[in-house]
C-alpha cells in the first residue's frame, strides 16, 4: 500500500518525490515505490459565492443583505478544477490507504488541505508532515516523524472561522457599499481598520499647526552644551525669550554641577520574525512588505537557504542548539567567513533572547538552514535580504555592545545647559553590522530632538567654564510622520490585525483597490479612501473590534475557544454593520472623474492607475470600456504647425488630431490615415451632410460610418 502525499505547490511537491524516492512522473503527480506525492496550486477549494446558493444573488440588491448562510458550503475553483481532479482521483486509489499532508505548516495551509480532503470525500487515516526548512535532511526527519492528523484539528477550526468570518463581513459589507454609493467600494475585516489608522494619522497631519521656536547651543571652547528649561524642554517658542537668554549667557562663567558617568549594556536583537524582516527591508532598502515575502519565498523554497519564513516567533528552540554550528558554518563564506568562524572555535552562548521553548508557537525564527550558500547564484534582492537574516543570525552569539555614558549638566545664571558623550567600550554584536549598527532603530520618530552624543573632554563637579559664544537655531514643529510600510507594519502588529502571513496581502490590498497609494517610501490615501473611511461603521474602522476576533481565533486555534460562538458573534455584527450602510445618509464622489467621454456610452470616464501606467476606464456596469490615458503620438504631421497630430479613439475607429489647430484626420480598418478627400467622399456616400469643416470632420465621419453600418 502506498501513502499520498499533499503539498502546497508542485515546486514543493517535486522536492518531495526526490528525496523520498518518488521519481515517476505523471499528470499532476509523481509516484514511487512507497509514494505518490501530487500538489493543490494554492488553493484547489474556496467557499461557495452568494450565486451559488441563489442564482437571485447575481444581481448585487441590497434588499438582498445580508447574505448569511446557515451553512456555509465548499465549491471546487473553476481556475484550479483540472488540478483538483487529478488529486480526487489519486485519493479513490485502492492503493493508496493514507494521506499525509505537506501543505505550508501553518493555519492557511492547514484549511486548503482539509477543503480538498472535505470535497475529495476523504475518510481513509491521515498524517501531517510539520517542517520548517526545506532541506533533504528537513524532509527526511519530518516524514520519520510524521504527526497524527486530529492533532492540527483546532487550528483548522480557526482557519475554517477566519474564512467565513471574512466572507460575511467582507462581502456583505463591500456589496451594501457599492451598491449604495453606486461605485466600487470595498470593505473588510482587516483591511478597513488599517486604512482606518493611516486616516486617522492623515487627519493628524493636515489638523496639525507647524510653530517656529529656537534652541540655543553654547559654546564652552572644548565642547558644546543645549539649554533646557525647568520642564526639560529646549525649545523656546518666545523670540524674545531667546534674545533675552543669548544676553544672558553670552560670556557669562558657570560651573560644572553635575557629571553622571553610567554603563550602558545593549544586547544582540532578537532573531527576525516575517514583520519584523518586512519593517527592516522596508527602511534599509525600501522593500515593500509583498516584495520581502516573495524574495524570501524564493530563499526558502528554491534555493533552501532559510527556515520558514511566515513565522510570528523570534526565538528558537532548545532541540535546535545542536544544529546551530552547521548553520553557522554554511554560512562562514564571502563577507561572513571573518564575523562567523570565530565563533566556530568555541561554545556557543543560547541565552534566553536566543533559546526559548515558551515563544515558540507554531515555527522558530527565520535563521539559516545547513544548506552551504552560493552568493554568486543570488540575485540583488535576494542578496541584501539573505544578508539582513545572515548578520542577524550571527549577532545572536556574539557579545551585548557596551558604552561608558556621560551625562553632563553646566550652571550659568541659574540656567541649565545639558550635554551627554558616549563613549564605546566593546562593540559586542554591533561588530557584525559595522557602519550599519545604527539603522536597527524605529523609524517614526519626530525628528525633533537634538541628543546625539557629543565627544567630551575630561569634566568634573566644580570645574569653571566660560560661554564663548551662544548659537541660536530656528526650527518648526514638525507633524507626525505619514506611515512607511514599515511602521505601518509596528502598528498593525501591536493592534492585532492581521498574521504576519497576511499583513503583506492587506497593504496591497489597499493600494490595489485605489484606497491608498505609495507615494515614494510613504503610505497617503486617496479621496477614495479618504471618503471610504467615512462610509463604513465607526466600529469597523477601528482596530480594537478586529483585534478582539484575532484574539478569539487564537484562543479556538489553542483549544481555549469553540468556533460557534465566534461565528455568531460575526453574523450579528455583519446584519448591524450592512444596516448602517442602509440606513446611510451620506454620499459618495468619485475622486478621480476625468473630463474625458466614454465613446461608446458617453459616461464621464475615471482615471486609474494600472500596472502599465494610468488607465481612463468607463464605471458603467453594462459598458466595461477601458483605454490607456498615456498620450499617443502618430507618425502623421499637422499641415498647418508640422507638429505630430495626437492618435484618439471615437466610435468610429481610431482618428488623429492636432489640439492647437483644431485639425482632425481619420483613420481607417488598418489604422491608415485617410485624407480628407476621401473622408468627405465617404461622409457625402453615407450622411445627409453635404460637406463640413474639417475640424469637424472626425463627428462626421462617426456619424457616416454608423450610417453604413445600419445599411
Amino acid at each position: 500500500m502506498k501513502s499520498l502525499v499533499l503539498a502546497e505547490k508542485p515546486s514543493v511537491a517535486r522536492e518531495i518525490a526526490r528525496v523520498m524516492g518518488s521519481r515517476e512522473k505523471h499528470k499532476g503527480y509523481f509516484e514511487g515505490p512507497q509514494y505518490i506525492v501530487t500538489w493543490a496550486l494554492g488553493h484547489l477549494v474556496g467557499l461557495a459565492e452568494p450565486e451559488d446558493y441563489d442564482h437571485k444573488y447575481t444581481t448585487w440588491n441590497l434588499e438582498d443583505l445580508p447574505i448569511l448562510p446557515k451553512t456555509m458550503k465548499l465549491k471546487v475553483l473553476r481556475e484550479t478544477g483540472q488540478q483538483f481532479r487529478v488529486v480526487q482521483s489519486l485519493t479513490k486509489r485502492q492503493d493508496v490507504n493514507k494521506l499525509i499532508i505537506a501543505t505550508d505548516a501553518a493555519r492557511e495551509g492547514e484549511l486548503l488541505a482539509r477543503w480538498i480532503m472535505k470535497m475529495a470525500h476523504w475518510n481513509k487515516p491521515f498524517q501531517r508532515l510539520w517542517i520548517s526548512s526545506q532541506t533533504d535532511k528537513a524532509i527526511k526527519e519530518g516524514f520519520a516523524s510524521l504527526r497524527p492528523g486530529n492533532q492540527f484539528d483546532r487550528l483548522y477550526e480557526s482557519a475554517r472561522c477566519r474564512a467565513e468570518a471574512d466572507w460575511m463581513i467582507g462581502l456583505n459589507v463591500t456589496r451594501a457599499l457599492t451598491v449604495k454609493f453606486g461605485a466600487q467600494l470595498s470593505a473588510g475585516r482587516v483591511q478597513t481598520p488599517t486604512l482606518g489608522m493611516i486616516m486617522d494619522r492623515e487627519n493628524e497631519i493636515v489638523n496639525f499647526r507647524s510653530q517656529e521656536y529656537d534652541t540655543l547651543k553654547a559654546d564652552f571652547g572644548n565642547f558644546s552644551a543645549t539649554w533646557r528649561g525647568k520642564n526639560g524642554d529646549a525649545r523656546i517658542f518666545e523670540r524674545q525669550n531667546t534674545e533675552s537668554l543669548k544676553k544672558k549667557l553670552e560670556g557669562q562663567y558657570g560651573k560644572v554641577s553635575q557629571v553622571k558617568k553610567t554603563e550602558k549594556v545593549e544586547p544582540h536583537p532578537l532573531a527576525y520574525d516575517l514583520t519584523e524582516l518586512q519593517r527592516d527591508a522596508n527602511r534599509k532598502y525600501g522593500f515593500s512588505a509583498k516584495q520581502t515575502s516573495n524574495v524570501l519565498q524564493r530563499l526558502y523554497e528554491q534555493y533552501k537557504l532559510v527556515t520558514y519564513p511566515r513565522t510570528d516567533s523570534r526565538y528558537l528552540t532548545s532541540d535546535m542548539v545542536h544544529t546551530l554550528k552547521e548553520r553557522l558554518e554554511s554560512v562562514a563564506v564571502g563577507p561572513y567567513a571573518a564575523l562567523a568562524r570565530p565563533l566556530l572555535r568555541k561554545n556557543l552562548p543560547t541565552s534566553k533572547r536566543v533559546i526559548d521553548d515558551s515563544k515558540v508557537s507554531d515555527h522558530h525564527a527565520i535563521i539559516p538552514t545547513e544548506e552551504t550558500v552560493l552568493l554568486n547564484q543570488l540575485n540583488t534582492e535576494e542578496r541584501k535580504l539573505y544578508d539582513l537574516i545572515v548578520r542577524r543570525f550571527i549577532s545572536l552569539f556574539y557579545p551585548p555592545a557596551r558604552y561608558d555614558n556621560v551625562s553632563v549638566i553646566v550652571q550659568v545664571e541659574g540656567e541649565q545647559l545639558h550635554v551627554k558623550g558616549t563613549t564605546i567600550k566593546d562593540a559586542g554584536w554591533r561588530e557584525v553590522y559595522g557602519a550599519d549598527a545604527d539603522d536597527l532603530s524605529d523609524d517614526d520618530n519626530d525628528g525633533e530632538s537634538d541628543d546625539s552624543p557629543s565627544l567630551l573632554p575630561e569634566l568634573h563637579e566644580g570645574d569653571s567654564v566660560k560661554v564663548q559664544r551662544v548659537h541660536v537655531q530656528s526650527g518648526r514643529t514638525l507633524p507626525p510622520k505619514r506611515y512607511t510600510e514599515a511602521s505601518l507594519l509596528t502598528q498593525m502588529e501591536k493592534h492585532g490585525l492581521g498574521t504576519p502571513a497576511t499583513r503583506a496581502d492587506i497593504i496591497e490590498k489597499l493600494i490595489n483597490s485605489d484606497t491608498i497609494e505609495r507615494q515614494g517610501n510613504l503610505l497617503h490615501p486617496t479621496g477614495k479612501g479618504k471618503q471610504l473611511i467615512e462610509l463604513v461603521a465607526s466600529e469597523l474602522r477601528t482596530p480594537e473590534l478586529t483585534a478582539r476576533w484575532e484574539a478569539e481565533l487564537e484562543k479556538i486555534a489553542r483549544g481555549q475557544g469553540q468556533p460557534e460562538p465566534f461565528l455568531q458573534g460575526i453574523r450579528g455584527m455583519s446584519m448591524e454593520l450592512v444596516a448602517g450602510v442602509k440606513n446611510s445618509s451620506a454620499d459618495y464622489k468619485p475622486h478621480n472623474v476625468s473630463n474625458s467621454h466614454c465613446p461608446q456610452c458617453g459616461t464621464r470616464l475615471l482615471e486609474k492607475k494600472g500596472k502599465r501606467g494610468k488607465m481612463l476606464v468607463c464605471p458603467s456596469d453594462d459598458c466595461g470600456y477601458r483605454r490607456s490615458d498615456e498620450k499617443r503620438l502618430s507618425n502623421r504631421r499637422c499641415p498647418q504647425c508640422h507638429k505630430k497630430m495626437e492618435i484618439k479613439e471615437g466610435k468610429a475607429g481610431l482618428y488623429v488630431q492636432c489640439l492647437p489647430c483644431g485639425i482632425t484626420e481619420t483613420m481607417n480598418k488598418d489604422n491608415k490615415h485617410v485624407n480628407k478627400k476621401e473622408a468627405r467622399k465617404l461622409v457625402q456616400q453615407y450622411s445627409s451632410q453635404e460637406s463640413a469643416a474639417v475640424s469637424n470632420l472626425g463627428e462626421l465621419l462617426k456619424a457616416a460610418m454608423e450610417q453604413k453600418n445600419d445599411k
